[in-house]
């Protein structure tokens, strides 16, 4: 821990939140933390109960869709940052087919490069990911690491202070990826079961399949079927894998 940088940081999003009349909290250690590093986009995502995942807070509509299309294509480096707690930084036009329906997702929306930063409390015990994302090819040298590192102990102190419920789970040491959704995203999952007389595994391959086949979000998605607004019926969409 470079406590330098860390109080530095700190700093910053109270002068964010003091500027803007709000308190200290994700959204404005969000926009600390983009206007520091010089980020066109960021997004925060949460895992509860080393499950289900959250987007917590975007800085953009273009952000949101971007950790959105991560939720929905089970793949990307926020997931990666969160199972090896470490950063990771890639690449869009030359990621050499890792998570390619992300990268494709991410090229679409003018993205060029991805750093992933864990978001660790305690011991190393990850909570979720921030997703940093530039329009440019910008390589990250030791100090922009260390000055990550710094918004990542942040970002996750203020999201265990909004959501507590990520503390309450014992797996420090993940060895697969989170394979759940936020629970929106389940209700409407047994819900279009339920009316298509289909299992919920495919049920919700169906909504995965029609979000990313319109490039919909897929908690939009969700809250339509909650709402009776969309009936899934079998179609030529195919799940992303």
């Amino acid at each position: 821990m470079d406590v330098r940088q860390d109080t530095a940081a700190w700093k910053r999003v109270v002068e964010v939140a003091s500027a803007a009349g709000r308190p200290v909290a994700l959204a404005s250690a969000v926009a600390a933390c983009v206007e520091d590093v010089g980020a066109d986009g960021l997004g925060v995502s949460l895992i509860t109960s080393g499950q289900i995942r959250t987007v917590a807070h975007a800085a953009d509509e273009r952000s949101y869709r971007l950790e959105d299309a991560q939720l929905v294509a089970g793949e990307g480096p926020c997931t990666e940052a969160y199972l090896q707690r470490r950063i990771v930084d890639a690449d869009v036009q030359s990621s050499c087919g890792q998570w390619p329906v992300f990268m494709r997702t991410a090229g679409e929306l003018g993205i060029r490069t991805v750093v992933a930063v864990p978001l660790l409390v305690g011991d190393g015990v990850p909570v979720g990911a921030m997703d940093i994302y530039r329009t440019t090819s910008v390589p990250l040298d030791e100090a922009d690491r260390v000055r990550l590192k710094a918004y990542g102990r942040i970002l996750a102190l203020l999201a265990l202070d909004a959501h507590p419920a990520l503390i309450g789970w014992e797996q420090a040491a993940p060895e697969t990826g989170p394979l759940g959704y936020p629970p929106v995203v389940h209700q409407a999952a047994g819900a279009a079961a339920e009316a298509s007389d289909v299992p919920v595994a495919e049920a919700l391959a169906r909504m995965r399949a029609h979000a990313f086949s319109r490039q919909q979000l897929l908690e939009g998605v969700a809250r339509d079927i909650l709402a009776g607004r969309l009936r899934l019926e079998e179609d030529g969409d195919t799940p992303p894998n």
